[in-house]
């Protein structure tokens, strides 16, 4: 069942920012990845699907609801991490969490000490004194202590450290489990391998490439790194072996590239001189982007 349909949503900035006619839509359940440069159009894609900005053409229907004119209801519905933190005036973490669950008409702290405690936070901390990563994870339990069907995060892990970000990725699988709908806006490729179905590429405010995680990690192209024990066996490969995608004579090294079906064909010729290694070169997320971004970096 598709839970959030974008057609056509387009936001001009002026000088090239904004976003352009961006089409995707979203099934409930799946945990989405949108990553991309800085100024690619994240936070304002975020941003509109949250209802905060009035599109100039196209629409967001969330959950059946249009995310400009029916967004007072739509945060109903819609867990929220900003991309920048600012709290109103409470004394405390505890008051903070205190006065937002009041809003949401429930007196239930289990959710918001379950994520505070996996999280590390006192929550009776000054809140205006919290260093940023504090304030980060007082974010995030305000956003799943709501217990919303979806989430919407804008770099949602800034300012933890590395222990906590698992700790927040741990999070977002248990609420994937329950089958929540999940999109996070994040510049680690990482976090997106780790928990995503689906990514989203954005490029200049322009949706470069959607692609399934799982297609990713089985990518039917391969590369490895060749390196021979002799001159010779190193200038004959580069002369004959039609993989060749790169050389380095410094260290007689080829990296080669082909598919799954023509693997056994560099076998053959690797045999014919004697080889010091032959080591594997992953295909990830980072290499599936400057693929399609022409070698250019996100």
């Amino acid at each position: 069942m598709t839970i959030i349909d974008v057609k056509g949503l387009t936001k001009d900035f002026g000088e090239g920012k904004g976003i352009f006619d961006l089409n995707f839509e979203i099934k409930q359940g799946e945990v989405i990845g949108i990553t991309g440069a800085n100024g690619s159009g994240k936070t304002t894609t975020i941003r509109h699907l949250m209802g905060f900005i009035k599109p100039d053409q196209g629409q967001a229907i969330i959950n059946g609801l249009d995310a400009w004119k029916d967004s007072s209801e739509l945060k109903k519905v819609v867990g929220y991490i900003p991309g920048e933190i600012a709290f109103p005036d409470y004394p405390t973490g505890n008051e903070f969490i205190k006065a937002q669950l009041e809003l949401m008409g429930s007196k239930n702290y289990d959710i918001a000490n379950y994520v505070a405690h996996k999280l590390k936070l006192d929550t009776s901390a000054n809140l205006k004194r919290m260093s940023k990563g504090m304030k980060q994870k007082t974010a995030i339990v305000a956003a799943f202590m709501s217990d919303s069907p979806i989430l919407f995060f804008d770099e949602p892990t800034t300012g933890l450290d590395p222990l906590m970000r698992r700790a927040f990725l741990d999070l977002i699988l248990e609420e994937k489990k329950k089958g929540k709908t999940i999109i996070m806006a994040t510049h680690i490729y990482e976090e997106i391998e780790q928990v995503c179905d689906r990514y989203i590429l954005l490029d200049k405010g322009h949706v470069v490439d959607i692609a399934s995680l799982d297609e990713i990690k089985h990518h039917e192209q391969k590369s490895f790194k060749i390196g021979f024990a002799s001159k010779e066996g190193f200038e004959w490969a580069v002369k004959t072996c039609p993989f060749v995608k790169t050389n380095r004579p410094q260290y007689n090294q080829i990296i080669v590239e082909m598919y799954d079906q023509e693997i056994n064909e560099i076998f053959d010729y690797v045999h014919r001189f004697k080889v010091k290694y032959i080591s594997e070169i992953k295909y990830d997320l980072r290499k599936h982007i400057e693929s399609k971004l022409g070698g250019k970096r996100s």
